[in-house]
């Protein structure tokens, strides 16, 4: 069951009526939360950090999806490195299904003026099965909605998530 936060959203679910699309620039912000996970008013998986900085269960497991799988190529917390571009930029400028074909199919670049290389890791369940997670930790990066470093202080993990690791890495 969706739960509706505030903001246009809420109005316009109160009000019976489906929101208008969320503008590029809007893509971030929580619409409404279901089992401790948070989306948009388009459905995408996004952040929610509280006003204490405790972050969202899904932004966290992203943080350590990230660092065990991403960061060797694109640098710790997003930043990016001399081998692979910063993900946290890009992030807040990318869709989620180009971000999700990206990492599924990976991305190949080279001619004369480029040289981009990126693996697929479509069968790579450490990554697949937390795609949201990471995606959504890259989100908050991006907008700077959380610090450099492991999150402080984070929410519980929600039922919800435990079943779907299990599910998927079985």
């Amino acid at each position: 069951m969706k739960q509706t936060f505030f903001g246009i959203a809420a109005a316009f679910a109160a009000a019976g009526i489906a929101a208008p699309a969320v503008a590029q620039d809007d893509n971030i912000a929580v619409a409404y939360e279901e089992d401790g996970k948070y989306y948009t008013a388009n459905d995408i998986p996004t952040f929610n950090v509280g006003d204490d900085g405790t972050v969202d269960w899904y932004t966290f497991s992203g943080f350590r999806r990230y660092h065990s799988e991403c960061h060797v190529c694109h640098g710790p917390d997003g930043e990016g490195s001399t081998y692979a571009p910063a993900l946290k930029e890009s992030a807040i400028d990318m869709d989620y299904y180009d971000f999700f074909d990206a990492v599924v199919n990976g991305i190949k670049r080279v001619d004369a003026a480029d040289n981009q290389v990126m693996p697929a890791f479509g069968t790579n369940a450490n990554v697949m099965c937390y795609l949201d997670d990471i995606y959504v930790y890259l989100k908050a990066r991006g907008a700077d909605a959380i610090p450099r470093g492991r999150p402080a202080k984070k929410e519980k993990k929600p039922e919800a998530f435990i079943e779907a690791e299990n599910a998927c890495m079985g």
